[in-house]
């Protein structure tokens, strides 16, 4: 098998898929905002598996990313068991819940790119005058 797709690798594209639908569905916590689950990974024993989340249109406001993630904290119990019952594993992971910058970053780095390339274009073009 390759190593670039190995066991803990499949499992956590399983573990997301089922968190996804089960956050979205099943948790009815009210502080818990439209979460999307971009990424899982697992340990390779299977003891923890790290979940990293983004909350859709609230990433600048520390408040509701601290409800989210307490939210999120509160109901690893429940994922875990509702997990432990729709994937057939002989352990089921330790949930771990963290917000993932990644999509912030993304967004600010382009818009410094972008930035970076109209003051460039407006200086070329005054040179060329």
């Amino acid at each position: 098998m390759a190593d670039g797709f190995s066991r803990t690798s499949r499992i956590g594209d399983q573990l997301q898929k089922e968190l996804a639908s089960l956050i979205q569905f099943e948790v009815k916590d009210p502080r818990l905002g439209l979460v999307t689950v971009n990424e899982v990974r697992v340990a390779k024993d299977l003891g923890y598996a790290d979940v990293y989340y983004t909350v859709l249109g609230k990433d600048d406001q520390p408040e509701v990313l601290a409800e989210n993630q307490e939210a999120l904290d509160s109901a690893k119990g429940f994922l875990r068991g509702r997990l432990a019952k729709e994937v057939k594993l002989r352990v089921m992971p330790h949930l771990r819940f963290h917000y993932d910058q990644s999509v912030v970053n993304g967004s600010r780095m382009s818009t410094l790119i972008d930035e970076a390339i109209r003051v460039d274009e407006t200086k070329n073009g005054n040179e060329g005058e």
